[in-house]
């Protein structure tokens, strides 16, 4: 599920890493939609399913499996999450290695 948005519905602007940068704890923010890797995300649950959902797994509406853990993962080269790291949100690798 690559080449996704996480879009705001009412303005239309989607999250953004920052400056276009791959970076351990690079921030995140909302900016217009221009398409470029910095704005793709997909998200990717924490267990793996043996086999597609069945009907009422998955909610209609948003898309997302209800009550399962899960990542949102950066369209950038290096694979980083999103999370919350004090007040900002930023993206940083899975295991926290400094790059």
């Amino acid at each position: 599920m690559r080449g996704n948005f996480l879009t705001n519905i009412k303005n239309g602007k989607v999250m953004d890493s920052a400056g276009y940068r791959d970076r351990q704890h690079n921030n995140i923010g909302v900016y217009r939609k221009h398409g470029k890797s910095n704005q793709q995300f997909e998200i990717v649950y924490a267990d793996e399913f043996p086999e597609e959902p069945k009907m009422g797994e998955m909610s209609k509406e948003w898309g997302f499996r209800s009550g399962e853990p899960f990542h949102v993962k950066s369209g950038l080269g290096e694979g980083r999450y999103l999370d919350i790291l004090g007040r900002n949100m930023v993206i940083k690798t899975p295991n926290e290695r400094k790059t």
